[in-house]
């Protein structure tokens, strides 16, 4: 499978609108820095191999903000993240499609593919059209339509079921502070039931970066994507997460599957 080299730095972490207390989410905690160094500790994914391969940066690059949020293959062109992450909170306005990169399998400026999006399809809430973003929670979910089919070369990860309980639940994510790298966070412990539906929080050490990221269980034959991170919380008990169940967007993503030729 060819590699391709990203030039080192060309798209920098900056702060994206779906972590509003983004700044302190280090911060907090007994020790002030207990935050952060849980992130940093996160065990590096090998992003070459499968299946993590599937997962990779969502990019976007203008002449005045660079940014990135993390998104996962769920068929051969598209991609599941955060809609925020296509929201340019500076300019208000949405971020054309055509200035959007996936970049599957990233890991330390090289990927094992990269599209160019397409298109993209939102909650009916968002009005892409108008420069208006809604903040609500449930509907901060996006379906990336790649112009390749690069899921046919690095693979994809499938929906789990989500009536099935999870024995845990883990994040697979580039979290601002190692961007570079794709790192993994759990297992999370949730603060309701293990039946992800609508919406869940869950404590896990995640920041802005992660936004978009898969929240993943293990199936039978590997990890499968049972929600997909919203936004993170900073609480005096640390970083938590809220995440969006695959109910959430289901709809949404059979109407990207009905645009794909």
């Amino acid at each position: 499978m060819p590699v391709m080299r990203l030039l080192a730095g060309a798209f920098a972490f900056v702060v994206t609108s779906g972590f509003s207390e983004a700044q302190s989410l280090c911060l907090l905690g007994p020790d002030l820095a207990r935050d952060c160094a849980l992130i940093r500790e996160r065990p590096v994914l090998d992003a070459a191999s499968a299946p993590w391969r599937a997962i990779g940066r969502v990019n976007f690059a203008s002449t005045d903000i660079r940014q990135h949020c993390t998104g996962v293959l769920v068929a051969d062109r598209l991609v599941l993240t955060a809609a925020h992450c296509l929201y340019n909170g500076a300019r208000k306005r949405w971020i054309p499609p055509s200035s959007i990169r996936f970049v599957a399998g990233y890991q330390k400026g090289e990927a094992q593919a990269v599209s160019q999006v397409s298109d993209y399809v939102t909650d009916p809430a968002q009005n892409v059209q108008s420069r208006d973003f809604a903040p609500t929670t449930i509907a901060d979910w996006a379906v990336l339509i790649l112009k390749d089919p690069i899921g046919q070369q690095v693979g994809t990860l499938p929906l789990a079921d989500p009536n099935r309980p999870a024995a845990a639940l883990n994040v697979a994510g580039y979290s601002g502070l190692r961007p570079h790298v794709l790192s993994r966070a759990g297992p999370c412990e949730p603060q309701a039931p293990r039946h992800l539906r609508a919406v869940a929080i869950l404590d896990c050490p995640i920041m802005q970066g992660d936004s978009g990221a898969p929240l993943l269980v293990e199936g039978s034959d590997g990890p499968e994507v049972v929600g997909i991170l919203s936004k993170g919380r900073a609480t005096p008990d640390g970083a938590r997460g809220v995440f969006l169940g695959s109910q959430t967007f289901e709809q949404g993503l059979q109407r990207a599957r009905d645009q794909v030729p």
